[in-house]
């Protein structure tokens, strides 16, 4: 292991499964989930491209989420599957720069972009009338390109520091991709300011768009106990549940795993956590809009009824 460790660059990813027949089953059922990910919100997203009557502000973000989601899974899974099966754990500097760099930009929009979602219900129940000024086509591409570039920027800033890292001590990363915090231990420096920067950089873009979706979903709330009409009660209760159910299962190991100091860490217990963010919570995403949201099953229908249409 020393003459690997400077003789080469390239770091090992320690995986997520034991090298056995259990650990290839567990393996055979992520790629399951990955399959279903890749589906749902590929499909979601044509969706919400062929059909017109879902081109509104709250479907094109949501298109955004699925494709975030998309890139998601796919910045970890493929790598750590053909890692199992060909026997090899090596990743090099350039591939492990890359995941990281994708996989905290997904990170860091998606966060973002569930605030401006959240904003959007807010403004479609509580103010109405104000709706098409509020997000208008505009203001729409603003919060989409804002997420997308402020996630890039961060994660740039965050995957090059972490690359300049000097590692003396052993490339081995205890995770089953190139996540930063796991990096860390590697380092032969101090990095005990760095880690207080992830800190602040971890709150300020999970706890803000947090507190901001608290806050228009508290808003949501008082405006829909107001209301007179039961079939509107009803619809805002789906629509903002389904919002909230996604960014519960985004939010709590997200926050859980970063917002905690080293010492009260494991990396077991890391690993796992982040199996519900990067694999399980891509998955669940378009089930959850198309099962719980009438117009998206509604748009499955007339899309699959264009296509038999043509063929016939």
């Amino acid at each position: 292991m020393e003459k690997w460790n400077q003789t080469s660059n390239d770091f090992i990813l320690l995986g997520l499964f034991p090298p056995n027949q259990k650990g290839l089953l567990l393996l055979l059922l992520i790629i399951f989930v990955f399959v279903l990910a890749c589906l749902g919100n590929s499909g979601m997203t044509a969706l919400i491209l062929l059909d017109p009557r879902l081109h509104t502000p709250m479907y094109f973000l949501l298109s955004q989420l699925s494709l975030m989601d998309l890139l998601y899974i796919s910045s970890t899974v493929p790598k750590m599957a053909s890692n199992f099966l060909s026997g090899q754990k090596g990743i090099s500097f350039l591939g492990c720069g890359v995941q990281s760099f994708f996989f905290l930009t997904m990170a860091c929009s998606e966060g973002l972009l569930l605030a401006s979602m959240a904003y959007d219900r807010f403004v479609a129940i509580c103010h109405p009338l104000h709706y098409p000024i509020r997000m208008s086509k505009v203001t729409c591409v603003k919060m989409i390109l804002g997420s997308w570039t402020l996630g890039s920027i961060n994660s740039l800033a965050h995957t090059v520091y972490a690359l300049h890292l000097p590692y003396c001590r052993s490339r081995a990363i205890n995770h089953f991709f190139c996540d930063v915090p796991a990096m860390l231990p590697l380092a032969c420096v101090d990095t005990w300011d760095y880690e207080y920067m992830v800190f602040v950089s971890t709150s300020l873009f999970l706890l803000v768009p947090f507190l901001g979706i608290t806050a228009s979903y508290g808003r949501v709330l008082f405006a829909v106990f107001g209301m007179h009409s039961k079939e509107g009660r009803r619809k805002a209760f789906t629509t903002c549940s389904t919002h909230l159910t996604v960014v519960t299962f985004y939010y709590a190991p997200f926050v859980y795993t970063y917002l905690r100091p080293r010492s009260l860490r494991s990396p077991e217990e890391d690993k796992i956590l982040a199996v519900f963010y990067t694999i399980l919570t891509p998955m669940l995403n378009p089930i959850i809009y198309s099962l719980r949201n009438k117009e998206v099953l509604g748009a499955m229908g007339r899309v699959c009824g264009m296509f038999s249409s043509r063929k016939t």
